[in-house]
């Protein structure tokens, strides 16, 4: 019975570790696409410190429990108890690590409001210079997605033109709905948007734009990171397990 038990934990053990490899190459996956999309994502990580560490120890994390669900899925099947030790200690430190990120990122969750967003764009946008790295992340996505500031046009009301303008209250060229989403896309009336007509301006702000794009992976992100976490778990569970009762 004792040996049937050990049998029954080695390959649930297995399992897991099966699940966890997959959980990594998930991981490693989206980080390599964030910090290599060239749809303006690699800019607005590139511009936000905050961000640009997350991507990368997304991408490490990933690369670790790829690297440790193999580990463990051989260390199961092979009945080893120093690489099942090693498995346990580094899954305990990957799901520590983990625990303390998903903590900071409820802390720090207020920084992703609709107020904070509209705060910094009032106060580091400049327009049409492309040589300001944050006004040149702003101009990519509002092209990308179609949108126009936080909220919407109103947003660059108070933000100033290029000396000796005409166009007070015009909003930025990013702003100008374009016949393809990219900035090598035609304008459809330059002309007209610059001069306040609507019909040729994008008026719907990004946060809505990009909140209601992304709220479906918002979810599935984080029941995945849940399932992670939880498999991460039994691992460790039926790592030790395993470890005691191999002889």
């Amino acid at each position: 019975m004792e040996g049937d038990c050990l049998s029954c934990m080695k390959y649930l053990m297995f399992l897991f570790n099966f699940f966890i490899f997959l959980g990594g190459a998930c991981l490693l996956g989206l980080g390599i696409w964030v910090i290599v999309d060239p749809t303006g994502f690699r800019e607005i990580v590139a511009a936000n410190p905050l961000l640009f560490t997350g991507a990368y120890i997304m991408l490490a994390m990933g690369a670790m429990l790829f690297l440790l669900g193999f580990l463990g899925c051989c260390g199961a099947i092979r009945e080893n108890k120093c690489l099942l030790l090693f498995f346990f200690m580094f899954i305990l430190l990957i799901f520590l690590a983990e625990l303390s990120a998903a903590i900071l990122a409820f802390i720090f969750r207020e920084n992703l409001t609709r107020e904070f967003f509209t705060k910094e764009l009032k106060k580091h946008y400049q327009r049409n210079n492309d040589t300001d790295v944050f006004s040149s992340t702003w101009n990519s996505v509002m092209i990308t997605f179609a949108c126009c500031g936080v909220n919407g046009p109103e947003d660059f009301e108070a933000i100033p033109h290029l000396p000796h303008s005409s166009l007070e209250k015009a909003p930025p060229e990013a702003c100008c709905q374009r016949e393809l989403q990219s900035r090598e896309g035609m304008f459809v009336n330059k002309e007209g948007c610059l001069q306040g007509n609507e019909r040729f301006q994008n008026r719907q702000g990004c946060y809505t734009v990009i909140l209601n794009s992304f709220e479906t992976y918002v979810y599935l992100a984080g029941a995945l990171a849940i399932g992670v976490l939880a498999i991460e778990l039994f691992a460790m569970i039926f790592a030790m397990c395993l470890f005691r009762g191999i002889q």
